[in-house]
């Protein structure tokens, strides 16, 4: 599949009408699960992180991970790229998320995407990240769902419910220009797997955690790529 370098005109125009990430409370349906990708050795599989986690004076349940896919557990598997590691490679389609460790390996996550007419790609980085950050929902969502305008100025602060969960990084473009897209956790783990939110690529919560610990901002190193 080719990687484009360049966010899509339709990804833009997304961009410009989103300026953020769907609220927890919007529906969508589930969608297929996406085109499996290759088959791959996976080397190890996180079973026993999803319990019940102490962060920043929050207790985040425990998910019922049996619940989820296998597929869609954190796992270290193998991935051969030339990318080096520290790279993020996002396949929508498959609701993956490779952060690429050295030796051809590569720790997955499953994750939700954004429902048909939302979805972008491109290469960007991770200007900035946040623990329990606040979420400012975009004027043009508050439009179709007025229940949450009260939340574009002042924001919904950081906590259990917030659609942004425990943590967000935040993509920037090659001319350091916000792309208005996150990286972030979510209270909705069933969501996992599915095309749920208005664009944005969310994480378990006890994932996002995990993923954000390793990343280090920056436009040499944290590169992302999001394909389709």
């Amino acid at each position: 599949m080719r990687i484009r370098n360049a966010f899509s005109v339709f990804g833009l125009m997304a961009t410009l009408a989103l300026a953020g990430c769907s609220s927890t409370t919007e529906s969508a349906s589930v969608e297929d699960e996406g085109t499996p990708g290759p088959t791959v050795q996976t080397a190890q599989i996180f079973d026993d992180a999803y319990g019940l986690t102490t962060d920043a004076g929050y207790s985040l349940p425990a998910i019922p991970i049996q619940k989820v896919k296998p597929q869609f557990r954190r796992q270290i598997v193998s991935y051969e790229t030339t990318e080096r590691p520290g790279t993020i490679i996002v396949n929508t389609r498959e609701r993956f998320l490779y952060y690429i460790l050295p030796g051809g390996k590569a720790m997955r996550y499953g994750i939700g995407v954004g429902k048909q007419g939302f979805a972008w790609e491109g290469t960007a980085y991770v200007a900035w990240k946040q623990e329990w950050p606040t979420w400012h929902p975009p004027k043009e969502m508050a439009e179709r769902k007025p229940e949450v305008a009260k939340y574009v100025e002042e924001g919904m602060g950081p906590g259990l419910s917030n659609p942004l969960g425990a943590r967000a990084m935040y993509l920037f473009n090659e001319k350091g220009q916000d792309t208005l897209f996150r990286l972030h956790g979510t209270p909705e783990w069933a969501s996992i797997g599915t095309a749920a939110s208005s664009g944005c690529i969310r994480l378990m919560n006890q994932d996002v955690i995990d993923l954000y610990s390793r990343v280090r901002p920056g436009k040499t190193t944290s590169k992302v790529i999001v394909i389709q």
